[in-house]
This record gives structure tokens, sequence and C-alpha cells, in this order.
């Protein structure tokens, strides 16, 4: 890790650029696929599965027996910690339920709001080198809880067409009985417009590598929603001496095994840490099976040394970590003034890994700067709000003739009248 003691602000301000690519030239193939899909259908995912999975599936869905079998193959104890994993966090986001919300805005006007679910959600689940399985909780837990209708998940297929049974596992428990074999591009396309076998839903959620990123902002051109942009993981440690070498290590680590593109960076009043951390991430690096990807993702990541809290404080807003431990003697007053954050970790004994799996909260959260105006995954991003309103006889007179004096100065003429003729109604009958 690069190191940078008391940078200036325009020397931070270029150290802590992500180290994302343009994704603008993936555009043109990803636009091929969803015109083919689009247009062919099954036929379409038939050829893209082929051409970037080498993989021929004999069917798209997962069969109940598929379901079935796939939890006999994982091992009791790894179910037992999935199953506490997805108590906490339906405890979680079941906490985030509200009423809904009813006003009278002066006498015989009442406006109330109530929340309904999305009916139609697409997961996203990558497969590859790291299933995760865990995502299907995040996802699908709070879909169902919200009362979405219709949840189904899409997920690369395996050379000999299987689907991870982990993610198979997981999906039955989440009561997710339609679960597709296929990934990348087409699998974003086939939710955005339906196929053959594959419907289409409303609003699609899930990571994925830079071509499920594209294909996800391209599906916003066809009216389906997205749950935020997205991009490669990252993970912001502040500490001061208090907190542990050892642990902040593991955890920069943590992060930085996900991909090559990956970004750690560690703010610190201190250099005697920063330099213990590096001499535990040296050590610790070299027995973690993902070492070379850990590695890279190590290239782009940053150690800082700052003066104060308040610099440091400065640097975490500026950055908009998507993961951010605070580890610091200082941590309540660092916790109250961060505002861009996705998700935040407090103490020597919060790694970041708790929210990642199973401590309640949802790991899908804003990258690349976003969580300055995005927030992560929860309750809410599975429903939508709807307002409603009621003005009986009392209501319009009193509120009227301020609408039509609005109305009148717009020059919306028939605005107006939507009010003008209630009014010499209601004072006919009078």
């Amino acid at each position: 890790m690069k190191k940078y003691i008391n940078p200036s602000a325009s020397e931070l301000e270029t150290l802590l650029k992500r180290p994302t690519p343009g994704l603008n030239e993936l555009e043109p193939l990803v636009e091929q696929v969803f015109n083919e899909v689009a247009q062919k259908g099954d036929e379409a995912l038939l050829k893209y599965t082929e051409l970037f999975d080498g993989v021929t599936p004999d069917t798209w869905q997962v069969s109940p027996k598929e379901m079935e079998e796939a939890g006999k193959k994982v091992p009791e104890d790894l179910k037992e910690a999935i199953r506490t994993a997805a108590a906490n966090i339906e405890k979680f986001h079941l906490a985030q339920k509200t009423d809904s919300v009813r006003v009278e805005t002066m006498p015989g006007v009442v406006c109330w709001q109530e929340k309904k679910p999305i009916e139609k959600i697409g997961l996203y689940i990558p497969g590859g080198t790291a299933p995760l399985f865990s995502t299907v909780l995040m996802l699908a837990i709070p879909a169902r809880a919200a009362g979405c209708r219709e949840i189904v998940i899409c997920t690369p297929p395996g050379k000999d067409q299987s689907v991870n049974p982990v993610i198979l596992f997981a999906a039955t428990l989440c009561g997710v009985k339609k679960v597709f074999k296929v990934g990348g591009i087409q699998a974003i396309a086939a939710m955005t417009f339906g196929t053959g076998t594959i419907p289409a839903v409303y609003k699609i959620f899930g990571p994925g590598n830079q071509f499920v990123t594209v294909a996800k902002q391209w599906a916003t051109r066809y009216q389906v929603a997205i749950d935020m942009p997205a991009g490669p993981s990252e993970l912001m440690v502040a500490a001061d001496k208090t907190a542990q070498p050892e642990y902040v290590a593991a955890d920069l680590l943590s992060q930085a095994e996900h991909g090559k593109d990956s970004q750690v960076i560690l703010v610190s009043t201190s250099n005697e840490f920063c330099e213990q951390v590096e001499q535990e991430i040296t050590k610790q690096i070299e027995k973690l099976p993902r070492k070379e990807i850990a590695s890279a993702a190590i290239e782009n990541s940053r150690m800082v040394v700052v003066e104060n809290t308040r610099m440091m404080i400065d640097v975490i807003n500026s950055y908009g970590p998507e993961h951010l431990i605070i580890s610091s003697a200082d941590e309540e007053d660092i916790c109250r003034a961060v505002i861009n954050a996705g998700s935040v970790f407090l103490g020597n004994y919060t790694p970041e890994s708790a929210g990642d799996y199973a401590s309640g909260t949802n790991h899908t959260l804003p990258t690349n700067g976003y969580s300055r105006q995005y927030s992560g995954v929860n309750l809410d991003s599975f429903t939508k709000s709807v307002t409603y309103q009621k003005l009986d006889a009392t209501g319009i007179k009193n509120l009227g003739v301020t609408i039509e004096k609005m109305a009148e100065a717009e020059g919306l003429f028939a605005h107006k009248n939507a009010v003008s003729i209630r009014l010499r109604d209601l004072e006919n009958q009078e």
C-alpha cells in the first residue's frame, strides 16, 4: 500500500480516486446482447451463455428436485450458520417497517402516504470463484418482508450446468422458487424484457462484474429500476493507535480479496500505527488462498496519515466509502460527524465481515462515492410510497381559492376550472 503523510487537498483528491476503468467501451456489447434478447428471447440466452460461459443448459429453470437435492449437499454446520444469519437479517429488516402517515393539513383536507411492495423483483447472484449465497439472504429476505409478489433469481451455471448448492439452499430458505441458470449481460437483459422462460421484472438488485454493472445501468433505459449504481467493492478504516494493527490488517485484506479492482484505504493519525499495519498485511497475505487477487487490490490501495481527528473526518466524507470501520478512541465523535458512508462498523470487535454475512444489516451498498447520495439496500428498497388525498366540501372551500390563484398565475386555466366548477356547484347548493 502506498502511504501519504499529511497530503494537501489537491494531493488527497488525486490519491483517493477509485481504480475504476471507464465502462463506456462495454456499452456496444451490452446493447448488442440486449437487442438480441429482446428480439429472440431464450434463443439469444443460449447463444450468449455458450459464448461467454462455455455452457449449453438443457433447461433454464432450476427444478424443484434440484432445489431439494441441493440442500442435502450443504454441510449441517453451514446450514445452521446460514439460518442464524437469515434470522438476524430478517429481524433487522422487519424492524424497518413503518406505519402509514396521515395528516389533516387544513380543515377538510386529509393527506396520507402508504408503502406498497414492488410486485416483481429480480435478483442477480454472482457465481464463479466466489458464489455469493449471502447475497441471496440480503436481497430475498427484505423482498419477502416487503411483500413482493414475485421474486426471481438469475445466477450463472457451472460447466456441469449446475448451480452452487449453497445458493439454492439459501433460495429455498428464503422461499424463492424461481431460480434460473443464466448469468452476465444476458441475465440482466432477460429480467428486463422477459423471455419465453424468464419473467420480466420491475426492479433488479445484486452485485456483479463490470459487464453486469453496465448491463444494469442499460436496463434503466427500458423502464426497469435498479438498486443503485455499483462498482468494485471498497473499505475505509479510520484508526488511531488504540486500534489493533493485526485486526485492521485482516479487515483490509478481507475486502481486498473480493477482486483485483477492489480498493482499501487506511486513514490514521499515527504513522507508527500504519507501519505496524503494513507489517501485518505482509505477514497475513501470504496465508490467503486468494493471495494473488488481494495483492493486486493492495496495489490500488492507500494509507493516509493525517494530523488530527477533524482531518480524518474530512477524508472520510470526501471519499464516501462503501464500508467504513472506525476503530478510534474518538469513535463516537467521528461516527456522529460522518455523513457519507454506506455502512459503518464501530470498535475493535466489529469486523466488516459481520455486516457482509450475519449481523443483520444489508451488505448491498453504494460504491464509487455514491454513498454521498444513495442509501444501501433496505426494506424501503423493495417498496414504493403512494400518496393519497381526500377533500370534502369544507376542504375544497378552504383550499379552492389558493389553487385557483396558483393555477391562473401559471396560465393553466383548465386546472383552475377543475376547482371553480366545484366551488360554483357548492355555492348553488347553498
